[in-house]
Order: C-alpha cells, then sequence, then structure tokens
C-alpha cells in the first residue's frame, strides 16, 4: 500500500522526531504550529501508523549518558525454538531489538545495562533457560541514533 505523503505530513513527522512538545495536549500544539486541528493531526499520525510511516512514537534515551553499555548479542536457534528463545530473551527489560538473520548464528539482539556484572547475570540465565552455550558478543564502539529526517 503505498502513502502518499503531503506537506503537512512532512512538517509532522519533523515535529514528532525534533520538536515533539511536553504537554498534556501536544497534539494540540502541534496543531497550533502547522494552522491545522488536533483532530486532523490525529487522524494523519494513525494514517501514517497505518500505512507503515510511523513504527513508534516514545522516547529514545542515550544509554551512554545515563551510565549504561550496549552490546549486541548472537546466537544460532534451531528454526523449532525460535518462538520459544525469543520469548525468553524478549522478558529481559534490558533487550530493546531481537530479530532473526539468515544464516549462522541466526538471533541477534540488543543488550543495554548499567553493569558488566548485570551483563553477565543476564546472559548466564539467557544461557541457563535455553540450553543455549554458545553467545557470541560484539560491544558497542559506535553510536548511531535512531533518526529519520525526511
Amino acid at each position: 500500500m503505498e502513502c502518499l505523503l503531503d506537506e503537512k505530513d512532512h512538517e509532522i513527522l519533523q515535529m514528532l522526531q525534533n520538536d515533539f512538545p511536553l504537554v498534556s495536549e501536544p497534539y494540540k500544539v502541534i496543531g497550533d504550529k502547522l494552522w491545522i486541528d488536533e483532530h486532523s493531526v490525529i487522524s494523519r499520525i494513525v494514517r501514517l501508523f497505518q500505512n507503515g510511516v510511523i513504527r513508534y512514537i516514545g522516547p529514545f534515551f542515550d544509554s551512554k549518558k545515563l551510565g549504561y553499555s550496549g552490546c549486541l548479542v548472537a546466537l544460532d536457534v534451531t528454526e523449532e525454538r525460535i518462538d520459544e528463545v525469543a520469548e525468553i530473551i524478549n522478558k529481559y527489560d534490558e533487550v530493546t531489538h531481537n530479530y532473526l538473520r539468515d544464516g549462522s548464528p541466526n538471533m541477534w539482539f540488543t543488550l543495554i545495562t548499567n553493569s558488566e556484572e548485570q551483563k553477565q547475570k543476564i546472559l548466564s540465565e539467557i544461557k541457563e533457560k535455553t540450553g543455549i552455550k554458545e553467545i557470541l558478543l560484539f560491544s558497542s564502539k559506535k553510536y548511531f541514533k535512531v533518526k529519520v529526517d525526511i
């Protein structure tokens, strides 16, 4: 399904990413700045969600500035255990993404913790709960900002 974006859609997307108002009625404020009513802003955002233009609205924190460090984790999971292992991994709040890739290893996730001890504890628990003994770790070396300007 194709979603054509007009100028107002682009302006709304820019405000959602760069200037989201932290007030009780943020969509009204966006509408006031863009000369459209709050209902129209919400309707446009719903349409953008439905068409896959927007996948998430919520805060992103700079985890490094908050004292956290991240790593990419990879493991090999047999096809029949993918849902089971993913469910175990996804129970941890420290896991921010979990996805499959072709090849070996095939399951990858990001883990963000505030200490090396916490990271090792979680990885040990995952090994114990899944029975998977080999887990590969790749430490974060470069920060990539999750943002798309249009």
